[in-house]
């Protein structure tokens, strides 16, 4: 088996890319998809799904992957409601499974999920790309939190993690989550697995966490999967095959610290689904993303790919992030 390209959509009523565009890009067979007007904690229903997934495979993709089934704050949190909310994400695994889905990708990020400061940044070219500037990642999280909200309801999109309405109770979940120290979401997250992993093996679906993104913790908010020492850590809390990793090249080194290539020699059979980008670091810290050559940041996607390749990969690899060109509209990369 080769590995499988993949391309992110968000959807027919969510996404100026159309299924019969992404047709047309050379070697793509997978399309990572998600139901994007699902709040989390709900159910995702057996006939969404099916209309979604149908709408995929009418174009000759495949519809494997999913990305993402966000897992609500409450479970991140452990507060009581969280048991039943989980049993919500063990029947959206169930309903899933009986279309064909093999990979559930999901993050357990405090608050925010990816974080930047700046969706178009001049790369000097005239392109642009997603930026982080160190220093707006203070204490004013509002103000990078509304940046991202207008953009979104300006051009009618919709950002997993990012979702208005819980934007709109910041105040309130930076309070809820107060007391939870780096520990305490471990715990919570263990907590999460161990209920669903039952479920995982009845269906053959595997959960796929995507590392944090930063790699650092942002506002006062715990991060947990942010180098080798805690992707060592996840896979043995829960060491199950279909407890797994959505493997972020980009998330990863961000912190120029981070050997990507090595973790993916490490753990390559328990890498579900991968992301692939570049980062170009700035002396003091910042960082934007950055075309896949090597002379154009860091991250050396060639030896990224080198580990994916001896390995033996046969999962859905995906690129990210990716830059404006032409003066493109919003929404149009990916």
């Amino acid at each position: 088996m080769a590995i499988k390209m993949g391309w992110r959509w968000y959807g027919r009523d969510n996404d100026p890319i159309s299924l019969q565009d992404i047709k047309q890009i050379p070697g793509v067979t997978s399309i990572v998809w998600a139901l994007h007007h699902k709040m989390p904690g709900e159910v995702w229903e057996e006939d969404e799904i099916k209309e979604a997934v149908d709408e995929i495979h009418s174009y000759g993709f495949d519809a494997d992957v999913v990305e993402s089934v966000n897992v609500h704050d409450d479970i991140k949190i452990g507060k009581p409601t969280r048991d039943a909310l989980i049993e919500n994400y063990k029947k959206c695994i169930v309903n899933l499974a009986k279309y064909g889905v093999k990979v559930i990708c999901y993050n357990f990020m405090p608050v925010f999920d990816w974080t930047r400061t700046d969706l178009f940044h001049p790369v000097g070219d005239g392109s642009t790309a997603l930026f982080y500037e160190k220093s707006k990642i203070m204490t004013d999280y509002k103000s990078m939190a509304n940046y991202i909200l207008n953009f979104t309801e300006k051009y009618n999109m919709t950002f997993p993690g990012w979702e208005k309405e819980r934007m709109a109770k910041l105040d309130e979940l930076f309070k809820a989550y107060a007391p939870v120290t780096k520990e305490k979401l471990w715990e919570n997250l263990k907590y999460f697995l161990d209920a669903i992993m039952p479920t995982c093996e009845a269906t053959g679906i595997k959960m796929a966490i995507h590392m944090d993104d930063p790699p650092w913790d942002i506002f006062g908010l715990p991060r947990l999967l942010v180098d080798e020492e805690s992707i060592d850590k996840f896979l043995k809390l829960v060491d199950n095959p279909y407890n797994c990793l959505t493997l972020c090249s980009g998330s990863l080194n961000a912190n120029p610290k981070n050997n990507c290539a090595e973790i993916i020699r490490k753990h390559c059979s328990r890498i579900a689904f991968a992301h692939v980008r570049k980062i170009h670091h700035c002396p003091n810290g910042d960082f934007s993303e950055a075309a896949h050559r090597d002379c154009c940041g860091e991250t050396g996607i060639i030896e990224i790919l080198r580990p994916y390749h001896d390995c033996g990969f046969d999962g859905v690899i995906r690129p990210d992030h990716g830059r404006q060109l032409w003066e493109e509209g919003p929404g149009t990369c990916r």
